[in-house]
Formats: structure tokens, sequence, C-alpha cells
């Protein structure tokens, strides 16, 4: 049994070229600072002492600024290459997660947020056609789910320490978070800069193919409208949910730091087998469609009359982990598969926009529904959205045999 455990994560593991490592990990010393973004809703409302609308509408700033920052991060790919537009993104989200911190005023925060998200979240489109590049085709699916380990596991860390340093000082978030930018900008240069690695190229070649632009894919646009739905409803998870579980479920901060590092942990542990086996066995859209159930399950139990609510909480993370397992993975796989090398940072960067849109009106949204009708209300819907959204994505795979076959 052991031996066969052994040999499937060596499997699993295995046939990722050095570049894609260096990259994970670049990416796992930046997200290792994670802090801020989880715990700014708290901070808000108990630090800067606004109501949970106007810190729903902070988090909304910093979606509409991670929107625009998207689109033109996806567009200096093309033009400059992904290298030095994750570079020039790291240090400057370094810099300007130190300067948010030192925001008090209610109007500063919502510039300084903004210009975070905008120079923060160009990095993205950047970095998603890096990882397509340093993968071949057989193993991309697996690069990408490597790089996305990467976060968690960041997450995992910078969540835990996250909850010990805001139970103490929310001012060292932001410092913490800047600085492991900065360190992933050094990183990314001591490794993967194009005079030091020649798997890095400078600039993205431009092939001369007549193909479908990401705009004019019509089954694609219907999955980024869908895969927006669903990340306004996941995001409550790190926006409403930590304040719910503060004001409702009477859990300290250190306790919520914990099971978002729970979350962390279980994706780092599972996910790169759990994709290496099911990868192929099943439509990407059947695998979509049952993690989106399992995460609205998950919400609904938020309303559970269960006496023990710090063990409810857990079940609930549990539900949100394997949900995050069997959707996000193969979310990534079904835009990539859809791209060619010429068109793929117009791809990236929809897919940056659907998140980065949901975060924009998500969280401002979740918290005006809590603030007037009560949290029940909230809950009942979000999970009510991703049935039907569960829903959605069957009958878009049905659309896809539908045109295969025509």
């Amino acid at each position: 049994m052991f031996t066969k455990t052994v040999s499937l994560y060596k499997n699993a593991y295995g046939g990722l070229s050095r570049s894609t490592w260096w990259l994970a990990l670049v990416m796992l010393i930046n997200r290792s600072g994670t802090m801020v973004v989880p715990f700014m809703t708290m901070y808000m409302t108990q630090h800067i002492g606004v109501t949970i609308s106007k810190a729903g509408f902070v988090m909304s700033l910093f979606g509409a600024g991670a929107v625009v920052g998207a689109l033109i991060g996806g567009k200096l790919t093309d033009k400059l290459g992904y290298y030095y537009i994750q570079i020039t993104t790291l240090v400057g989200g370094g810099i300007m997660f130190i300067v948010l911190g030192q925001m008090h005023s209610y109007s500063a925060i919502c510039v300084a947020t903004f210009l975070l998200a905008f120079v923060n979240e160009a990095f993205r489109p950047a970095n998603s056609v890096a990882v397509a590049y340093y993968s071949k085709e057989e193993n991309r699916t697996r690069s990408y789910s490597l790089n996305r380990l990467a976060i968690n596991l960041g997450w995992a860390v910078g969540g835990g320490v996250g909850g010990i340093i805001a139970s103490y000082n929310y001012q060292l978030l932001f410092w913490v978070d800047g600085l492991t930018n900065l360190c992933g900008a050094v990183l990314l240069y001591l490794v993967l800069a194009p005079s030091r690695n020649e798997a890095t190229e400078v600039k993205i070649k431009q092939e001369k193919i007549v193909a479908k632009t990401a705009y004019q894919d019509s089954n694609y646009i219907i999955f980024i409208f869908l895969l927006f739905l669903f990340a306004m409803c996941f995001f409550q998870l790190f926006t409403t949910i930590p304040v719910f579980y503060k004001e409702q479920f009477h859990l300290t901060v250190f306790f919520i730091g914990m099971i978002m590092t729970m979350n962390g942990l279980i994706i780092s542990l599972f996910e790169m087998i759990t994709v290496f086996k099911l990868e192929g066995k099943r439509p990407l859209l059947h695998f979509i469609s049952l993690g989106v159930v399992l995460i609205g399950i998950a919400y609904l139990m938020l309303n559970s009359p269960v006496i023990d609510k710090w063990a409810l909480a857990i079940i609930i993370m549990l539900l949100f982990t394997f949900g995050e397992i069997l959707s996000m993975p193969f979310m990534n796989s079904y835009f990539i598969s859809r791209t060619m090398p010429h068109n793929r940072g117009q791809y990236a960067a929809l897919y940056t926009v659907a998140w980065a849109s949901a975060q924009a009106v998500g969280p401002f949204i979740g918290g005006l529904i809590a603030e007037n009708y009560g949290y029940n209300i909230l809950w009942f819907a979000v999970a009510g959205v991703c049935m039907v959204i569960a829903l959605l994505y069957r009958l878009l795979h049905k659309k896809n045999d539908i045109i295969s076959l025509t």
C-alpha cells in the first residue's frame, strides 16, 4: 500500500520541466505572504471601523482594479513577453501592499486598493502564459495544477500565519505581503531571467494563423460567464464568511485562520494526484459541475442549526476544499484546451477578468444582502446560484457534444 502511494505521487509529479518547478517556487514564496486579502474585510470592519457594506465596496474596488490590470497585463504580455510583466508586477505589487498599509482614511484606502489590484493582478495573465510555455501538451494540466498547488500551499502558510499576526497587529500583514512579493521577484530574476535560463523566451513569437479569437469562441464566452457567476459565489468564502464566523459563530480570528490553512494543506496534498487519476476519465465539465455542487452544499450548511459551530465550520471547509479540488483544476484545463500559442494571452486575460470581475461585484453584493436581509438569505441565495451553475455546465457539455457531431 505504501509503495503504491509513493508510486502514485511520483507519477503525478514526474515529467514536469525544471522551469515549471522554478515558476511554482516563485509562486509559493509570493503566495506565502497572502495575508491582506483574506483578512481585509475584518481589517476594515474591526480596525478601520466601517460597515460590512463599505468593507465589501473596498473589496469590489480590488476586483475592479484587477479587471483593468488583467486586460492591460494580457495585452502587454503579448507585446513585451511574460517574464518582464511578471517581474515588474511582482515588484510593483510588493511596494503597493506596503503603501496600502500606511493608509488610514477610507478614501485613501479605496484609491490604494484599486492601484494595488491593478498592478498585482496584471501578473496573472503573464503567469498563465509562462506556465503554458514551460510545459508540454501532455503535461500541461499537471503544470497548471502544480502552480495551483504552490498557490494553495502558500495560502495555507499565509492564512495560518496571517491569523496569528492579525490577532496581534493588522499592520504587519501589509509588510509581510509586500516583502514576499519582492522576494518572489528576486527569485524570478535569479532562476528564470532570459539571461540566466535558456527556456525563458524574451517575447512570444507571433504565429500567422487564421483562427477564432477568444471573443469569437461562443462556448468559451458562455464558460467565462458561468465562471464569473461561480467566482462571485466562491469569493464569499474569503470576504463575507470570515465576518459571519466572527459575528454569528463567535469563532476566534486564530481559528478562522487555521481552517483557511486546512483548506490549503488538503489541496496541496491531494489535488495533483486527483488530477492525475481523473484527467481523461470523464469530460472536464462533468468534474467542474460536480465540484460546484459540493460548494453549493457547503453554503447551504451555513444555515444548519447544529450546536457545535466549531465542528460545523470544519465540515463546511472540507466541502469547500473538495469542491475546489474537483472544479478549479479542470476549469484551468478547459480554458487552456481551447487555446493556441498565438491567442493564449487573450484566453488568459478573459479567464483572469472573470475572476477579477467577480471579486469586484461578489463581495459588495454579498455584503449588501447580509446587511439588509440577513446571512440566512445570503447563504440560501448563493447555494441556489451554485446549483443552477452546475446544471448549466452540464448543458454546456451537451452543447459541445452537439457541435462536435455537426
